[in-house]
């Protein structure tokens, strides 16, 4: 008996329902079309001067003022027709819930608004805002993709989308703009409002953001800003738990101090160790200045090039800023990172893990900074990685310049997200983590050691593309004398370094395309006889 009861109500109430939209729509489709009629000129025959033109204002006029009238009077119909439906529906609740002695909560809008917060916060709780939460794999992270005012870089790109790209959906490019605009609503609505002096702030402040989207909880945005002064920032967390944003946090960075120990493990190379300091001089010591670079050396070849490298910028920059360790054993990536890390001696400094064929810019800086906190945050970006120039371009002669390849482009390279060798981190972070395990020797695999450590660590760990570091193209080796899994590793790295899908696929039928031309050649040399 109480589920046909239940059977009755659920009808009954959809009836209603569908009578009250049946209403509406009516009300909707009687809706007088306004006219679409324009001023024109007058014609010919027609009053001309100032009094033609006053006849036609008028007559305007009136027909707006009608339809607005009309449009008034169907507004208080659909009003009525609203409460009259909800007035229907809560006496049809009440009388099921006395028939059933289920009570219905009909509470003041107080009562609902404070339980529609009480959720919202609950849903904060559950996000990792705060303190990080612990991940079984790397597989289980869910990584941050980045954007700016124009462009969204994104990680899952496929075959069809772009690892840059404007944002052409229009439900995304409105989620990003709305959540600037509540960004800078909040920059300029601050708590304390008693100094009337403060500084307006305006899209043009904003510098980056970070979003990512948890299915059962909501999505986070950190949005940076520019500050007051060189070197600070204001950076924001707005949190959308699938309902409004929300402010969570809102604080002033300043970096103006804030020292990055640049750390850069070397066996040989040193034509790459020379293009590398390139790029050192101009965006470390002419532009940032707040570096510091150790070098970890291993072996005696080539040696003393590299040291002559270092030497010549120390007099040319004045720069002194500068560690040299040399370590007669065996290249490992691992033990020189760990080496490099354990030998400062000042107080706590971002440790920022590079390799020789790595090329970043100031921003990049900045984000190191902004994204690691001692005992908080650590930060692995997700490089943009170059696919072989000699492919993309054509041939060697049309090669342009490093700085000239630089660009985010799907058939320029990749996003490198299964590498996890470039990190930001405290150094004390480092240290209470346990560090590399020591006992992986040669190319790969120490750093993905290191990854699930932060990761089962109550640490955040951010995990976001970046547009400011690089992977130069070379051709990779993969020697004999490796592991099976660190084998594969390196096999898998070097396929995906080439060039992209697409690129790939014209090489591999090139004889089929060579074929298709020479007949189309044939085919238009016979017609011409």
């Amino acid at each position: 008996m109480i589920r046909l009861l239940a059977w009755v109500f659920r009808v009954v109430v959809l009836l209603v329902l569908l009578c009250c939209l049946a209403s509406i729509l009516y009300m909707l489709g009687c809706t007088p079309k306004a006219e679409d009629k324009q001023l024109v000129m007058p014609r010919v025959n027609s009053p001309t001067g100032k009094e033609g033109y006053q006849a036609i204002l008028q007559e305007r006029e009136e027909q707006q003022l009608n339809y607005i009238t009309s449009l008034k009077k169907q507004i208080a119909q659909l009003k009525d027709e609203l409460q009259d439906c909800s007035e229907l529906l809560k006496s049809m609740q009440d009388h099921y819930g006395e028939s059933q002695g289920v009570v219905f909560d009909h509470g003041s809008p107080e009562k609902t608004q404070s339980d529609l917060l009480e959720f919202l916060h609950s849903q904060i709780d559950k996000a990792e805002l705060h303190t990080g939460v612990k991940v079984p794999t790397e597989y289980a992270v869910v990584p941050f993709e980045s954007f700016t005012l124009q462009k969204v870089y994104q990680l899952e790109t496929g075959l069809t989308r772009h690892p840059e790209e404007k944002p052409v959906r229009r439900d995304k490019k409105d989620e990003l703009v709305e959540v600037v605009e509540v960004a800078v609503e909040a920059l300029n609505s601050p708590d304390d409002t008693s100094n009337a002096h403060r500084r307006v702030y305006a899209t043009s402040d904003f510098i980056e953001g970070l979003y990512r989207t948890e299915r059962d909880k909501g999505t986070l945005y950190e949005l940076t800003f520019k500050g007051d002064r060189k070197h600070e920032f204001k950076r924001l967390i707005l949190f959308r738990p699938f309902g409004p944003v929300m402010k969570v946090k809102n604080e002033k960075i300043n970096m103006a101090s804030t020292l990055v120990n640049i750390i850069v493990p070397l066996a040989r190379r040193a034509d790459k160790f020379q293009q590398f300091m390139h790029n050192f001089r101009e965006v470390c010591i002419q532009q940032d200045g707040r570096i510091h670079l150790t070098v970890v050396y291993f072996g005696k070849e080539q040696m003393n090039e590299v040291k002559a490298i270092l030497e010549n910028t120390s007099k040319a920059m004045n720069f002194r800023n500068f560690t040299f360790i040399q370590l007669n054993e065996e290249f490992s990536r691992g033990k020189g990172l760990d080496v490099g890390a354990k030998a400062w001696k000042g107080s706590n400094v971002i440790l920022f893990f590079c390799d020789v064929d790595i090329y970043f810019n100031t921003e990049f800086l900045n984000s190191c900074r902004l994204n690691t906190q001692p005992g908080k945050r650590v930060f692995y970006p997700v490089l943009f990685s170059q696919y072989n120039p000699s492919i993309i371009y054509g041939h060697h002669d049309a090669v342009p310049s490093v700085e000239q390849q630089l660009v985010i482009k799907k058939d320029t390279g990749f996003w490198r997200d299964f590498g996890f060798g470039m990190t930001c981190q405290y150094r004390s972070d480092f240290i209470n983590i346990g560090g590399f395990d020591l006992d992986i020797k040669g190319w790969g695999g120490e750093d993905v050691h290191l990854y699930r450590k932060y990761l089962h660590s109550n640490l955040i760990v951010v995990r976001t593309p970046v547009r400011g570091l690089f992977h130069l193209w070379h051709e990779k080796q993969c020697v004999d004398e490796l592991a099976p899994e660190q084998y594969k590793m390196c096999m898998r790295s070097k396929a995906m370094n080439e060039a992209s899908h697409g690129q790939l696929g014209m090489l591999v039928f090139r004889h089929e395309i060579e074929a298709h031309l020479r007949k189309q050649k044939q085919k238009i040399s016979v017609k011409k006889t």
